[in-house]
This record gives C-alpha cells, sequence and structure tokens, in this order.
C-alpha cells in the first residue's frame, strides 16, 4: 500500500470547507507585503531572513477567530501560502539586485528601474512556483515519512492546535507593538544611542572594538537561530573586530592600501574602527562569504546530485492524479505553457537584460536548482538550504560565459546580476512552496489552490519589493552601516572579479583562507562568514538573543511539551518583534527621504554624555530582553 492511501490528512478528500476566500487572499496578500518588506530590512541589515509561514498563520488563525467568528483551517492555510511567498521572494532580490544600486553610485550604470524589478522578481517567482509543480506528486506525497520538511511540519503543527490561535496571534502582535515602540525610541526620537561601544583606543596602542547594538529584530535573530548559529557569527565577528582591524591598525599605520585612500593611521584617526572595518574588513569577509557557499555547495554536491535524479525518475511517472480533491493540481499542459512564455518573455523583453544566451542559462539552472531545492529543503530545511552557494555558482559560470562571447563592461555585469536574481529567487520560491505544499499535504488543503496562492504572493511581493529598495537605498544606501547588504555585495564582487574589474585580491584571499581553516576545524562556515563581514556590535546582540534561546532551552520543565510551548512562544514573540521592527524601519525610510527625521531626532536636545549615553542604551536593552522573558515565561491564560 503506497503513502497516498496510507495517510490521511486532517480534512478529508471528501470534506468541502472554506479555503480560497476574498478574505483569506487579501490577508495574505497584506502579509506578504509586511513580511516581504520586513525580510528585506533585515536581510539587508544582518545578512539572514526568517520563516514567515508560521507567523502568518497565527496571525491569520486570530484574526479569522477574532473578528469573523469563525475557524476553518485550510482559510488559514492559504493566508500563510499567500503571505510566506513574499517572504522568500525578498529573500531571493535582496542577494542580488542591491548590486546594481551599488554600481550605480560607482557610476558604473544606472540604477535598475521599478518595471525592471518587478519583471525580473516576477518572472523568477513564477518559474519558482511553476517549476516545483510537476514534482509534488514526486517529492510531497511520494515520499511522505521519507523527507520531514520540518517547516511545513511544523507549520501544520501550529495550524492544528487552531484552539490556541487566539493567544498564539497576540503574542505576535504583542512583539510587534513593543518593538516598533523601541525602534521608534531609538532611531526616531534618538532618545538613547543605538549601540553600545568600547571607546576607540589611539593609534599606538590596541585598536580593537567591542559593543552591542540594542535593536529587537537582532536580538530576535539570535533567539530564533538559537546559541550555535549565533556564536559562530559571534565569534566571526570577534575574529574581525578584535584580531583584525588590531593588526591593520597596527602593523600599516603610515601605509595607504587600496582601496583606501589614506594612510591607515589618517583613516583610524577620522574614522576610528568603523573606518578600517568598511575599507578593508568587508573585503576579507565578502572573500569568506564567497568561499563559504562553494563550500556549503561542493559539500551538498553528492545529495543534490542524488537529488535530482531521484526527482527526474518520479517525474516520468507522471502526477498520478486520482480524481480527488487533495490530488488536484495544475494541469502540465498549463505549466509547460507558462515556462515557455516566461522564458520568451525573458529573451525578449529589454527590462530582463539577459538575451536567448542568458534565457537559456536560467532554464537550465533554473530547473536545477528548483528541484534541488525543493528537495533538500524537505531533508534538512530552508534555513539550511545553500542558496546562496547556488547563486555564487550562478554568477561564476554565467559571467564566464557571458564575457567569453563578448558581452562585456557595464552591460555583461547587469546581465550576470538579472541571471543571478533571477536563479536566486526560483530556488527560494521553490523551496518555499514545497514547504507550503508539505503542509497542505497535512492538513488537507487543496494542491491547485495552494499554487494558485503562491502565484499571487508572488505577484503582489514582485509589484512592492521594487519600492521598499529603492526607499531603503535613499533613506541610508546599500553597503553603508545600517544596510551592509552582505550577500550582494558578494555577488557585486564576484562579477567585479570575472570581468576583469579592480578587486583588493590580497584581502579577497585572506578571507578564503581563513574559511578553509573554520571549515578544517569543523565550524559551519557560512555563519562565521557573515559574521566576519557584519559589525561585531550587530554580532554580540545576536548572541544576546542566542543566549537567552540557551537559557529556556536548558531550563528545567515538567515534561518536553512544556518545553517546546515556552520555546515556541519565544520564537512567536520574536517574529512579531522582526515584523515590528521592519516596518518602522519602512517607516522611519520614508521619514528620512522626505527630510522629517531630523524633526524627530531629540538627541541634540538630551544632549547626554558617552557614559550617560551608554548606561541609557544598556536600560532600554534590558527592558527589552525583559519584555521577551515575559512573553517567553509568562502563562497563557485559559480562553474563555
Amino acid at each position: 500500500m503506497d503513502n497516498k492511501t496510507q495517510f490521511k490528512p486532517y480534512i478529508p478528500a471528501e470534506k468541502i470547507v472554506p479555503e480560497m476566500t476574498v478574505f483569506s487572499i487579501i490577508m495574505g496578500a497584506l502579509l506578504s507585503v509586511v513580511f516581504g518588506a520586513a525580510n528585506a530590512y533585515l536581510g539587508l541589515r544582518v545578512g539572514m531572513t526568517v520563516s514567515a509561514s508560521i507567523p502568518a498563520a497565527v496571525i491569520s488563525m486570530g484574526v479569522i477567530r477574532i473578528i469573523l467568528k469563525r475557524d476553518s483551517i485550510l482559510e488559514n492555510n492559504y493566508v500563510q501560502t499567500v503571505g510566506s511567498a513574499g517572504e522568500s521572494l525578498a529573500a531571493g532580490a535582496i542577494f542580488t539586485l542591491p548590486a546594481m544600486f551599488l554600481w550605480a553610485k560607482e557610476g558604473v550604470m544606472d540604477k535598475p528601474n521599478l518595471p525592471e524589478i518587478m519583471i525580473i522578481c516576477l518572472i523568477g517567482g513564477l518559474l519558482g512556483v511553476f517549476f516545483m509543480v510537476p514534482l509534488r506528486n514526486a517529492l510531497i506525497v511520494k515520499e511522505h515519512g521519507t523527507l520531514p520538511y520540518p517547516e511545513g511540519t511544523a507549520c501544520a503543527e501550529v495550524l492544528l492546535a487552531g484552539e490556541e490561535g487566539g493567544s498564539s496571534a497576540a503574542t505576535v502582535f504583542a512583539g510587534l507593538g513593543i518593538a516598533a515602540v523601541f525602534k521608534f525610541v531609538i532611531d526616531a526620537l534618538k532618545v538613547v544611542p543605538s549601540e553600545v561601544n568600547t571607546p576607540d583606543s589611539g593609534i599606538g596602542s590596541y585598536a580593537g572594538q567591542i559593543g552591542t547594538q540594542i535593536y529587537p529584530a537582532v536580538f530576535s535573530v539570535g533567539y530564533i537561530c538559537g546559541p550555535k548559529i549565533s556564536s559562530y557569527m559571534f565569534a566571526g565577528g570577534v575574529v574581525s573586530w578584535m584580531m583584525l582591524i588590531p593588526l591593520i591598525v597596527l602593523f600599516g599605520a603610515d601605509v595607504t592600501m587600496y582601496p583606501g585612500t589614506a594612510p591607515i593611521k589618517e583613516m583610524f584617526a577620522e574614522g576610528g574602527v568603523g573606518a578600517i572595518w568598511g575599507s578593508y574588513i568587508r573585503y576579507i569577509g565578502a572573500g569568506a562569504l564567497a568561499a563559504g557557499g562553494i563550500i556549503s555547495l561542493i559539500k551538498s554536491l553528492p545529495l543534490i546530485i542524488r537529488t535530482f535524479r531521484d526527482s527526474l525518475k518520479d517525474l516520468a511517472g507522471g502526477q498520478q492524479n486520482s480524481g480527488l480533491r487533495t490530488d488536484r493540481n495544475l494541469s502540465m499542459k498549463t505549466v509547460i505553457i507558462a515556462i515557455v512564455v516566461l522564458i520568451v518573455l525573458t529573451a525578449v523583453l529589454p527590462q530582463v537584460p539577459v538575451g536567448f544566451g542568458g534565457a537559456i542559462l536560467i532554464v537550465i539552472f533554473g530547473f536545477f536548482f528548483a528541484t534541488v531545492s525543493s528537495r533538500m529543503v524537505g531533508i534538512v530545511g530552508s534555513s539550511n538550504n545553500p542558496v546562496s552557494g547556488m547563486a555564487i555558482a550562478t554568477l561564476l559560470f554565467s559571467t564566464i560565459i557571458l564575457k567569453a562571447t563578448g558581452t562585456n563592461g557595464a552591460a555583461g555585469m547587469r546581465a550576470a546580476i538579472a541571471i543571478g536574481t533571477v536563479i536566486c529567487i526560483i530556488a527560494a520560491i521553490a523551496g518555499d512552496t514545497s514547504q507550503d505544499l508539505k503542509t497542505g499535504y497535512l492538513v488537507g488543503a487543496t494542491p491547485i489552490k495552494q499554487q494558485y496562492a503562491e502565484i499571487i504572493g508572488v505577484i503582489v511581493a514582485a509589484v512592492a519589493i521594487g519600492g521598499v529598495l529603492y526607499l531603503l537605498d535613499a533613506a541610508w544606501g546599500f553597503g553603508s552601516k545600517q544596510l551592509g547588504a552582505p550577500q550582494a555585495t558578494l555577488m557585486k564582487m564576484i562579477v567585479e572579479g570575472v570581468m576583469g574589474g579592480k578587486l583588493p585580491w590580497g584581502l579577497v584571499i585572506t578571507g578564503v583562507v581563513l574559511a578553509c581553516v573554520i571549515e578544517i576545524l569543523g565550524i559551519p562556515v557560512l555563519p562565521f562568514a557573515i559574521g566576519v563581514y557584519l559589525p561585531v556590535q550587530l554580532n554580540a546582540c545576536i548572541m544576546v538573543g542566542g543566549l537567552v534561546r540557551l537559557f529556556y532551552d536548558k531550563k528545567k520543565y515538567s515534561d518536553e511539551k512544556e518545553k517546546k510551548e515556552t520555546v515556541n512562544r519565544g520564537i512567536l514573540y520574536c517574529s512579531g518583534m522582526i515584523a515590528g521592527e521592519g516596518l518602522v524601519g519602512i517607516l522611519l525610510a520614508v521619514f528620512a527621504v522626505l527630510g522629517v527625521a531630523d524633526m524627530m531626532d531629540l538627541s541634540k536636545r538630551l544632549s547626554l554624555s558617552p557614559a550617560a549615553g551608554r548606561i541609557g542604551s544598556l536600560i532600554v536593552f534590558i527592558l527589552m530582553i525583559l519584555t521577551v522573558i515575559r512573553f517567553t515565561s509568562g502563562k497563557k491564560k485559559a480562553e474563555a
């Protein structure tokens, strides 16, 4: 007996309940924009994004139960399916597209316009969905019980625990609101500094520095990722800010070294440790990130090859539609026509500057990485899916081919990033679609309606993401301390290197060697490399979040269920805090662009001394941590 006949979903195939409703479409589209914007902001700040499926599900459950006074698990599932697509598309876009903005600042090319961004993201997102559809029977149905799909299964568990939807949604909304207040106090009113640092030392002494940011979203990343990942990132920050920077200052004080334009001692005297980080450490971090992505891809190659082979074998057997509601997919005819149309548009539309050669590369790499991504997230989860490695491999190969065929200079660089963006979004959306289809399989959703939901989420997010990128760039600028954009800076460096642009190869190779040493030591390279690239203050804040999570992981509980519920309350609260800070970050970007940000700035009127500022920042940070502890530890009130 096969898995299909053995497994019975929560809602039987014979039962019809509300699913694809006007409410679920509107609510899902709204959450797609909200979590897409919040994740774009978060990813550009810390180089990592978080899944939106569970927060979207609990928000939907709370609204449906409280406002609409009804409860349909499939309607809730539809909302999270639409909503999570925005987060995945944003994650793929921010890995690559900001590279074009960085080149525009250097005068290499014009910024991508809004229609160009929308069309590139739309093509990548739709291809990710359509490439995944034929794989559903092979990966979700046939291999049920073999491929766990961690995030998809966890989201199903949340939906099935619908009786707790009200209290869980309240936790998410509380995190959103409280983080919004903290973010506004820190970055809009500027009542206290956003960082607490040890003072910069003079040029003749030890030049290391340590400190922490006090942002809710950064702290929340540490809690959600856990103590291990947080410690790897913090270790990378310690190496760069307390070892590499002091060595550069100590041995190169009188040296003018590219890409710097003045002696290091003058740079240090004027800009402190941050100036050395901006001019040199980021290239070392970028080299480590590139090496980490390639290493993770090489380590995954046996699994990638095996999964691609097995998926093609299963795909050859067809979808085997039984006629049941829970087996209805988009028809293969529709899928094939849609893919052909999208590829033709990719080749001919001027907004997608890749040409027919680039379109062919997108078909080859896109289907391969969509297949690999869909299966790998079923084994290792979305968080461990080597999307960065896939994007790096695509960029390297595509840029070499473009250069060999005579597409050089700015045109070649633009085409390479466009190809990389489409592939990155394909891999991210294919992984998200497979997780959502797994959730739907467990709760008894209609696959074709979920596939429509993914398409809706992609369209909405593609329309919104260009405006978000323009807004953030206008407010702070990509590559700045506020928005480091580590992956996009890395992709820019790779394309420039292949195309023959001038790069500080000594610094880049130093990062590559550092990553190889870390791999030899058995430490995960990518989180460490992100830590090397990003400011230590950001890594330290993530580490504090990881330590709070460690406390709850090690705390004694009466049983495993209590532990799981406690930790999950913290995850939901922190997910809300990420969304809250992200939304206020977008709002503050609007204020910055409109020129009204200075009107709210209270820092000059308060004129706190450095010592008072540090004390005030620590008090605010402690208060924020106490709110996390309160909502994580607090006993849930019984519902009336």
